[in-house]
């Protein structure tokens, strides 16, 4: 089984020793993508393509051979061939009428020719000789130059000719490497998906970066299409997933910082944090997802902003694009599936944001504070393989009820703004108020001897934080919802 692997563009028109050293790069990509399939794979690099030789046949392999190269940057298109040695354009016609014979009949066709070296035809010579006699000798529907319904495609380089039986198209972009590498702040929706695919295409090792706000399940999810970008796309190279825990940083905030400006100071300190792990990966650049105007903290005066906080350079491939194109592509690459199922953080956004920060009132709010809080979840980052995360993580169950058991304790996680604007109220049943980003260390001074049922607006945050309690070893947990 042969292929022939056609360079994208970009590439070819590099720079003599630019694109032999990108060829060479993707050249070792493939081998390390492949090598799962066939260890002693043969790939051979000519100066316009690669020839790749698997010595596995079957259909099976064949499938897992066209999915694997399809999702490997750096290859244009690639074609499925049939290899021969030939001197004479009667020899050219006797294997492509045994190669495409049978799928000519009743269909008009055109030969495309593409030759390298010295031989005694030139490309329209081998065009007209075999398309005329495949015309002559096959139950065609005649040779039609212009929307044939059949292409015969064949490429001749020196002595050998290529039947090329089927075309695919690649994924396009640099080989991975080629480029610098970059680390990508990853929530896990659409947007950060997005934003790592575009840089794994564009030829960058991408190691990703999560910060946990207070879900293990959302840290679950953000592992899973993590890894299944790695695994689809960039799995040439071995990259980190770091894990930030950003729960002590969000309660700083939710208690010293404005309610107008927490989403932003939130992504100031996501930055110093990313920048500060990067640094660690001798990594230059962090990558988001951010679109302007998307959220109001990705206004420009806000950007720009959240920006002054790092020299680290901060790149936003989707800064320009409509929500629904992000949507289109991320379903495109396959990650929407994920995306739909990360559940939505919400407990850092005020009601009534600001869109316009001015940078002297963000750092007089900084100033309250407690840089400490910061530097401890910096040093507390779990730095992971990539490969470990291809087995899911097991989360616990969390039960839900309608109603409160006599012996049971509502405990009302929202913000304490949400709850002054509508208290909660369980006739018959004790009712206590206790803000999520307290939980982590409050919830152990409750009386073990109860049951405790968390109560959120959307259930959202209370199934979050009821899951990371119960892998804190507390079982008397449950969801309220009414």
């Amino acid at each position: 089984m042969k292929f022939i692997i056609k360079l994208h563009p970009e590439i070819t028109i590099k720079s003599k020793s630019v694109r032999r050293r990108m060829s060479k790069i993707l050249q070792g990509n493939i081998r390390n993508v492949l090598r799962s399939l066939d260890e002693n794979v043969k790939i051979r690099a000519d100066w316009d393509k690669l020839v790749l030789r698997t010595s596995i046949e079957g259909e099976a392999h064949r499938q897992a051979m066209i999915e694997s190269l399809s999702h490997i940057p750096g290859i244009q298109a690639f074609l499925e061939v049939l290899e021969v040695r030939v001197s004479t354009l009667d020899e050219i016609l006797e294997h492509a009428q045994a190669m495409y014979g049978d799928k000519l009949a009743g269909k008009t066709f055109c030969v495309r020719c593409k030759r390298r070296g010295q031989q005694a035809f030139n490309s329209l010579d081998v065009e007209r000789y075999v398309g005329g006699g495949l015309n002559q000798r096959c139950n065609t529907g005649g040779v039609r130059l212009k929307d044939p319904d059949l292409q015969v495609n064949l490429e001749i380089d020196e002595d050998r000719l290529y039947l090329i039986s089927e075309q695919h198209p690649g994924l396009g972009g640099f080989p991975i490497a080629t480029q610098e590498s970059v680390l990508s702040l990853m929530s896990g929706g659409y947007d950060s998906g997005v934003a790592s695919y575009q840089f794994i295409k564009r030829g960058s090792r991408v190691h990703y970066c999560f910060f946990n706000l207070g879900g293990s399940e959302h840290e679950a999810g953000v592992r899973e299409v993590s890894h299944y970008l790695w695994k689809k796309y960039g799995s040439s190279h071995r990259v980190k997933f770091i894990a930030v825990p950003f729960e002590g940083v969000v309660t700083e905030i939710l208690e010293k910082i404005d309610a107008s400006h927490m989403g932003v100071v939130l992504k100031r300190m996501m930055m110093r944090a990313g920048a500060a792990v990067a640094q660690r990966l001798d990594v230059q650049a962090l990558v988001t997802g951010e679109s302007m105007g998307q959220v109001s903290s990705q206004t420009v005066t806000n950007l720009n902003v959240i920006d002054r906080v790092t020299d680290t350079l901060i790149l936003r491939p989707l800064i320009a694009a409509d929500k629904q194109d992000i949507i289109d592509q991320a379903r495109h690459i396959g990650t929407a599936s994920y995306a739909e199922k990360i559940p939505e953080y919400c407990g850092v956004i005020s009601q009534k944001p600001t869109i316009k920060a001015k940078l002297g009132k963000v750092e007089a709010e900084e100033a309250n504070f407690d840089f400490g809080v910061l530097e401890t979840a910096i040093q507390a980052s779990f730095v992971e393989d990539i490969r470990n995360l291809a087995e899911p993580r097991v989360l616990p169950t969390v039960e839900f009820k309608q109603q409160a058991d006599e012996l049971e304790v509502i405990l009302d996680i929202r913000a304490p703004e949400e709850e002054e604007e509508a208290p909660l109220t369980v006739e018959g049943r004790q009712v206590v108020h206790m803000p999520f980003f307290r939980l982590a260390h409050q919830f152990a001074e409750l009386d073990p001897r109860r049951t405790y049922l968390l109560y959120c607006a959307r259930g959202v945050m209370s199934r979050l934080q009821a899951i990371h309690l119960k892998e804190q070893g507390f079982d008397n947990v449950k969801v309220y919802r009414p």
